[in-house]
């Protein structure tokens, strides 16, 4: 779920946008080429509707820099394990360089061999799960991304002990005409981020979102949320599958994972050593391509007509997607306005041009 901005608020344009992030990212002693990559992917989040995982996040990569916990310069390695697998060292680099070359080196190992799994570790926060599994559709292929959440905000299913990430999963697969399915979720009921934002605006949470770890009650004030517990979706199925995602996106990587998790929120001068993975499946090894993709899109036609609900719409997951990043493109981004006196602040700080100026 995206928190959406007032209609009152105007638009930025996205070319302002980007080069306020990589302004920013420079000030910090980013290189200009990753300054310029960081902030098309953070942008990417914004566009697609992820208003949680875009700029919003500027201010806390900033902060992580400036206190050195993020490294400016990371040397990023590539570790080719066997064929089809491999794992990237992101050198505690900003998270969206790390799991960008995880998701490329996913691409290049499945063209080889029709598919790849690509672990990191020493990774930061990225943004945007869906941003990363995305990639692979530039090469006409299918993605699947998960990592380890940046911070544990939710229990084992009973628990009453904050043990697990919001871990997200997101899997893309191309279309032909119509748009590609993506799917985005964490695996709770809504991302963290989403609660940051409320905070940020003063909107009450919804009654299913947080607990209090004493009573079981329900947390609806947002300022109360930083002591709260996130609920897994579906109850013990999410949480069953964040602990599966969260071995595999961090165990398995010699990542952080569990009790051992940096909370990049409460805790910004340390280190997170963020685990994430990419798999890059090339369709065309099964039938194909174009073949594979008209029969995505007969599917698609034939659920988008399906009977919905009285007052309700069929869903698919990518459509509405596809929409936002269309009008942001065209329109810019609609930011709330505590989030441009955020941003107004940090490039005070950082002596660059405010945004609301560009």
């Amino acid at each position: 779920m995206n928190v959406q901005a007032s209609p009152k608020t105007g638009r930025v344009s996205t070319a302002a946008v980007t080069a306020f992030i990589a302004d920013a990212m420079r000030k910090c002693a980013v290189p200009e080429g990753d300054a310029s990559k960081i902030a098309a992917l953070m942008l990417e989040a914004d566009l697609v509707g992820a208003d949680a995982h875009g700029i919003f996040r500027l201010p806390q990569y900033v902060q992580r820099l400036k206190l050195g916990s993020t490294n400016p310069r990371p040397n990023i390695t590539v570790r080719r394990s066997a064929p089809a697998t491999a794992l990237v060292n992101g050198d505690n680099g900003m998270g969206h360089l790390v799991v960008a070359k995880t998701a490329e080196t996913a691409i290049e190992l499945a063209r080889e061999n029709g598919v790849a799994w690509v672990g990191c570790r020493m990774s930061g926060h990225a943004g945007a799960a869906g941003v990363y599994a995305a990639l692979p559709l530039k090469a006409d292929m299918i993605g699947i991304y998960a990592a380890v959440a940046n911070a544990n905000h939710m229990p084992m299913a009973g628990g009453a002990e904050p043990l697990l990430g919001t871990n997200p999963l997101a899997i893309a697969i191309p279309a032909g005409e119509e748009p590609p399915l993506v799917l985005d979720i964490a695996t709770s009921v809504v991302s963290y981020g989403t609660i940051k934002n409320h905070r940020l605006l003063n909107r009450p949470l919804h009654g299913d979102w947080m607990i209090d770890p004493a009573t079981g009650g329900a947390v609806i004030d947002p300022q109360k949320s930083g002591g709260a517990l996130l609920l897994p979706m579906g109850g013990y199925k999410g949480a069953g599958l964040a602990l599966m995602l969260g071995l595999l996106a961090g165990t398995l990587n010699g990542a952080l994972f569990g009790r051992d998790c940096v909370d990049f929120n409460a805790d910004p001068g340390k280190v997170t050593n963020t685990g994430q993975f990419v798999v890059a499946l090339d369709p065309a090894r099964f039938q194909p391509l174009a073949e594979f993709k008209a029969e995505v899109d007969r599917h698609i036609r034939s659920l988008r007509a399906s009977k919905a609900l009285p007052g309700q719409s069929i869903r698919l997951p990518g459509e509405e997607r596809a929409k936002r990043r269309a009008d942001r493109l065209a329109n810019g981004l609609a930011l709330v306005p505590e989030l441009l006196t955020q941003l107004d602040k940090l490039a005070g700080e950082l002596s660059i041009k405010p945004l609301r100026e560009r």
